[in-house]
């Protein structure tokens, strides 16, 4: 059984300028597709607000190793975000992995608490799905009645069940979920998880989220501030 303790992110699409034949642009600095412009102007552009420029460029982020309560809360962001999850009526789980909250890891007693009673919930889903699979004996399509099993057996599966899910946002849409999600006040799984987004997204584009900067909270936990609220 895989136990994840940290999320892993990992940016696969990213968007490509393509300059018009009877347009010419001429640039003036360095700065990667997404921001088509210097540091200095995307800079004056989040101070002065004008953040409807930045829904143009949009980031696609592979995010595995959340839990299913995880995801629950960001496909809350609805603007600017498109969402893609594994489904659990066509995936089977009796492989699954589980994701420790950020609040038990560390402690030996808890973990191990933890770890057996996600063990026996996945022992739980595997006999659910194969006494369901006995009972739909008479459904002759097996895709139809491994699915019928799986969505009902799914039930005892944990809100610790890990997750993956391709997020596709614009960069706007970006700084206002890592700007609520990165906050002292988030809940700690998904405030490790919009950390983890942050990094990846400051390497790829710094200039449009170079004011983003994570610290050490009071509870021991890393979380960001913003400069520019908003934009």
């Amino acid at each position: 059984m895989e136990i994840f303790r940290a999320p892993r992110v990992t940016l696969i699409a990213r968007p490509e300028f393509v300059e018009p034949e009877h347009l010419r642009v001429q640039w003036r600095g360095e700065a990667s597709s997404g921001e088509r412009s210097t540091a200095e102007y995307l800079e004056n552009i989040k101070k002065q607000g004008h953040g409807s420029v930045l829904e143009h460029a949009v980031y696609v982020l592979l995010i595995e190793g959340i839990s299913r309560s995880c995801s629950h809360e960001l496909v809350r962001h609805r603007a600017g975000f498109g969402y893609s999850q594994l489904s659990q009526r066509y995936v089977d789980e009796s492989h699954a992995a589980f994701v420790m909250p950020p609040a038990i890891v560390g402690d030996g007693t808890l973990e191990a608490e933890w770890q057996a009673e996600v063990a026996d919930a996945q022992a739980a889903y595997v006999r659910a799905v194969e006494a369901l699979m006995q009972r739909y004996e008479w459904v002759t399509d097996k895709v139809h009645r491994r699915k019928m099993s799986r969505e009902a057996a799914r039930s005892v599966l944990p809100n610790a069940t890990e997750v993956k899910i391709v997020v596709s946002g614009n960069a706007r849409a970006w700084r206002t979920m890592l700007e609520l999600r990165t906050g002292e006040g988030a809940e700690l799984e998904i405030r490790r998880m919009a950390i983890a987004c942050l990094r990846v997204l400051q390497r790829e584009a710094p200039a449009l989220f170079s004011d983003f900067e994570v610290y050490v909270a009071d509870d021991r936990q890393e979380s960001a501030r913003v400069a520019y609220h908003k934009v």
